[in-house]
């Protein structure tokens, strides 16, 4: 949709508001195409809301959004995805009951290719996109690293393993951006640095990555853009080195988390 390096996503004067209080107040950014883009902020701070507004979860209040040339502003989350959106929640959200490969395969319906009679009457046309599903699916358990438990109930896995499984489940929309939301909230710090080869490698398949993360060690090693919210509202943004040393994101953070 965009070059790499041009604007793919920007949103311009984002508001939103729940009863009294403005969760998101005003907030304009780009993210450019093939870029890992960093949200961070205290607590409260309205990173989850903007992503939530990004995804079609919430429209806005006001402001404008788009996706390379395409206004998003109104559409929900079901067409944002078909256009290449794709994310993830900070509560983790699987089909528990189903097996891990059943969950992946779930994120495919997307992009099924075969007449739609065939969902009622099964043919050749069906079985081939099946199959190609499974092998697409296995591929990215691998990726995550569960190419081994794709069999397994996908609510007995530990819980570092359920968010790689939420990674890959979106990832079979086939994303041009991807979103994560709190990616490594729980993860040990083995599963932590394992995160970060993936996410690095994302970038490298020409994926957009938009991370909203509280943990600053991530957030410092892959992004190459930070914004950085408070109260709702914008504070400051800057490559990750400019972000360490601002002394009003260091008083945000209460002082020296950053650092």
């Amino acid at each position: 949709m965009t070059a790499a390096g041009g604007t793919l996503l920007s949103a311009g004067g984002l508001q939103k508001s729940f009863g009294g209080v403005r969760a998101v107040d005003g907030i304009s950014f780009e993210v450019a195409a093939g870029t890992i883009f960093a949200l961070i902020g205290p607590n409260g701070a309205g990173k989850s809301t903007t992503l939530n507004l990004l995804s079609g979860t919430y429209q806005p209040d006001a402001g404008t959004l788009a996706f390379g040339d395409r206004a998003l502003t109104g559409l929900p989350a079901w067409r944002r995805a078909r256009l290449g959106l794709a994310r993830t929640f900070q509560k983790i959200r699987l089909f528990k009951q189903l097996s891990v490969l059943d969950n992946v395969l779930v994120g495919f319906h997307v992009h099924h290719r075969m007449p739609a009679w065939q969902y009622v009457l099964p043919g050749p046309a069906r079985r081939a996109d099946a199959a190609r599903c499974r092998d697409e699916a296995q591929a990215l358990l691998e990726f995550v690293g569960l190419g081994a438990v794709g069999a397994t109930r996908a609510g007995a896995l530990a819980y570092g393993q359920q968010r790689l499984l939420e990674i890959a489940r979106a990832l079979a929309t086939r994303p041009t951006l991807f979103m994560l939301d709190e990616p490594a909230a729980g993860l040990n710090g083995a599963e932590v640095e394992f995160l970060v080869q993936r996410l690095g490698a994302l970038r490298d398949r020409g994926i957009t990555l938009i991370v909203v993360e509280h943990n600053m060690d991530l957030v410092m090693s892959v992004a190459e853009h930070v914004f950085v919210m408070d109260h709702g509202r914008f504070l400051f943004e800057g490559t990750p080195k400019q972000v360490q040393e601002n002394p009003e994101v260091i008083a945000a953070y209460l002082g020296g988390e950053l650092l």
